[in-house]
């Protein structure tokens, strides 16, 4: 049997420890920390890295900011375990999923909210102190709009090994995890469809001549 580890940290040590892995305490760290706690408890994992919790949970992200590294800190998740998602929504938002019981929530850092932490820090004139402030001490209720989902997770999505590979029909790279693209009935790597983040300049490069180490 697992034993279950007590419950998750104080919420002042998992803001410390997010900062330091961050590099600077931000309202983002705030909203992240406190967001990961919640999300947390909704799901039912009490300590996210414990030995007894840490295979249990899936995080998916909508958002490249501050609040997504206080999420990997505090749950633990990582895209190298294949634990932590990215969905490229724009959105400060996140969804917690049980894997053992399929329970999730989607949370959402509410925008009325920078208006709200101005009650809780009135007599400070800089606004980017007020809502560092004000996320600290305002209820969950005010910071965060919550909303029980079903995620849809296919099978390649789980951690582990690779589940499904694909070779590339132009190039014979490699595609893992379901990435491929299918155009007119022939499988793809994405920048072979075209629908890669670069253009290549030149021909490969020679790792000799460019000084490797072997």
């Amino acid at each position: 049997m697992i034993q279950r580890e007590k419950a998750m940290r104080p919420f002042e040590d998992l803001l410390k420890e997010s900062v330091a892995q961050h590099g600077h305490l931000c309202a983002g760290q705030v909203i992240g920390v406190r967001m990961s706690m919640l999300g947390c408890k909704l799901i039912g994992i009490e300590n996210p890295k414990s030995d007894g919790w840490r295979k249990k949970i899936m995080v998916f992200v909508e958002i490249d900011r501050c609040a997504t590294d206080a999420i990997q800190s505090v749950t633990g998740c990582s895209m190298g375990k294949r634990t932590l998602k990215f969905r490229d929504f724009g959105i400060n938002a996140a969804t917690f999923l049980n894997l053992e019981t399929g329970e999730a929530y989607r949370i959402v850092s509410t925008e009325e909210s920078r208006k709200l932490a101005e009650l809780y820090a009135s007599e400070e004139p800089d606004l980017a102190r007020r809502q560092l402030i004000g996320y600290q001490q305002m209820p969950d209720a005010d910071l965060f709009h919550v909303q029980e989902v079903n995620v849809r997770l296919e099978e390649w999505e789980m951690p582990g090994p690779a589940r499904r590979k694909t070779t590339c029909e132009r190039c014979g790279q490699i595609v893992r995890d379901g990435r491929e693209v299918i155009q007119d009935g022939i499988a793809l790597c994405r920048p072979c469809s075209g629908l890669g983040y670069f253009e290549a300049n030149a021909p490969d490069v020679d790792c000799h001549l460019a000084g490797g180490l072997h």
